[in-house]
């Protein structure tokens, strides 16, 4: 369900976002909602669908996130950096 989120631009911000989403042919919303999509995945490290696909399959690497997890949550071994 869409959510409605109220933004406050400066003018010369407002200015050209307008611009770029007329000649992308896309509303300020979907403009604003799209570049910020972009710079997560072009920012932010995380596994696409086909990554997390692998990772799920893997029952060994499974096994050994669940282990160290409750060696964690236990305060179990030590923090290697």
């Amino acid at each position: 369900m869409s959510k409605v989120v109220t933004l406050r631009l400066d003018d010369n911000i407002y200015h050209l976002f307008s611009h770029y989403a007329k000649d992308d042919n896309r509303t300020l919303s979907n403009f604003i909602e799209t570049a910020a999509k972009k710079y997560i995945e072009q920012n932010i490290e995380y596994a696409d669908e086909y990554e997390m696909n692998e990772i799920k399959s893997n029952a060994g690497l499974n096994d050994s996130l669940k282990r160290g997890y409750k060696d964690a949550k236990n305060k179990k071994g030590r923090f290697v950096a």
